[in-house]
C-alpha cells in the first residue's frame, strides 16, 4: 500500500515525520510532501500549492493522509474525484494529532481502516461516519496473556456476546491496551471476525476517571489497573458497560455500549 503524507505547517511536518516512521513498517511505502515554507524535514518533497500537488499525486497513491484543516483538504480533492471504487483513501488529521477523520473512500478505498491505523499510531480519536459503521454500537474490550491463540480470542468474544444477548453484527470495534499492539493471536482473531482493533494508550488507561473493575494481577503483570473494561469504555463515546469483564477461554472480555445517555 502506497501512502502519501501531506502537510502545510511546521507543526504538521513534525507530526508527519513521526507518523511516517511508524506507518512504513505496517503499510509499506510512505512518502511525505510538505509546503515549501515549512522548516526541517529533509526526507520530504516540497510543494508550492496544495491544489496542484493533490491533482498530481491523487491517482498515484492508495491513501492520502492530510495533516491540515479539513476545509483545505475538501477544496484540494474536490476536482480529483472519479468514483468511490477508484478514488484513494483520504484521511484528515489535525496538526495537534487529536483527531483522524475518514474523509473519502471509507469502505471501498480503505479510508476507515487507514483512519484507525493512524489513530492507533498517534493515540488520536478515529472519526468514521459511514452509515454501516455508525449504526454499530458495541465495543468488545479484550485483555489477554502473551501468546494467546487466535481461536481462544474468537471463542471468548462469541461467548461474551452470547452472554450479553447480542450478535457480532452490532460490534464496531475490538479494543485493548497499546501493549498488545503486536499480539498476533489477537490481531488474527480480529481479522477473522472482520473487526478493526483500537489500541488504547497505557497512559490513557492509567489516567482515566472512568469507573471500572481493577485487577491486582494485571497491575503486577503489565503495570495497568485493568485492560478489558477500560479499553472498551475508552474506545468509544458516551459508553457504558453492557457486560462487565468475564474470564473466558483464558482471557478477559468486557463489552461496552456507545451512545448511552444515562
Amino acid at each position: 500500500m502506497r501512502i502519501a503524507l501531506i502537510t502545510l505547517s511546521d507543526k504538521g511536518a513534525r507530526l508527519a515525520e513521526r507518523l511516517a516512521a511508524r506507518l512504513a513498517p505496517q503499510l509499506g511505502a510512505v512518502e511525505a510532501f510538505v509546503y515549501e515554507a515549512v522548516g526541517e524535514f529533509p526526507a520530504a518533497t516540497r510543494f508550492a500549492r496544495l491544489l496542484d500537488l493533490t491533482r498530481e499525486i491523487f491517482s498515484r497513491f492508495d491513501g492520502l493522509v492530510f495533516i491540515a484543516p479539513a476545509g483545505a483538504v475538501v477544496r484540494a480533492v474536490a476536482g480529483c474525484l472519479e468514483h468511490k471504487t477508484r478514488d484513494p483513501a483520504v484521511v484528515v488529521v489535525d496538526v495537534g494529532g487529536r483527531w483522524a477523520v475518514s474523509l473519502l473512500s471509507g469502505h471501498e478505498g480503505g479510508a476507515n481502516d487507514l483512519t484507525l491505523t493512524v489513530a492507533n499510531l498517534l493515540d488520536a480519536e478515529p472519526v468514521i461516519t459511514t452509515t454501516s459503521e455508525a449504526a454499530k454500537d458495541l465495543i468488545v474490550g479484550v485483555g489477554c496473556r502473551r501468546g494467546v491463540a487466535c481461536e481462544a480470542v474468537v471463542a471468548a468474544i462469541h461467548e461474551a456476546l452470547a452472554r450479553a444477548s447480542r450478535s457480532l453484527d452490532h460490534v464496531r470495534l475490538l479494543a485493548t491496551a497499546d501493549i498488545k499492539a503486536d499480539e498476533t493471536g489477537l490481531i488474527a482473531a480480529a481479522r477473522q471476525l472482520g473487526l478493526p482493533v483500537r489500541f488504547i494508550s497505557s497512559a490513557t488507561i492509567r489516567q482515566t476517571p472512568l469507573a471500572f473493575q481493577t485487577s491486582s494481577l494485571v497491575q503486577e503483570k503489565v503495570d495497568l489497573p485493568a485492560v478489558a473494561e477500560p479499553a472498551a469504555l475508552l474506545a468509544g463515546r458516551r459508553t457504558q458497560l453492557l457486560l462487565p469483564r468475564q474470564i473466558l477461554h483464558g482471557l478477559t472480555v468486557a463489552i461496552a455500549q456507545e451512545n448511552c445517555t444515562s
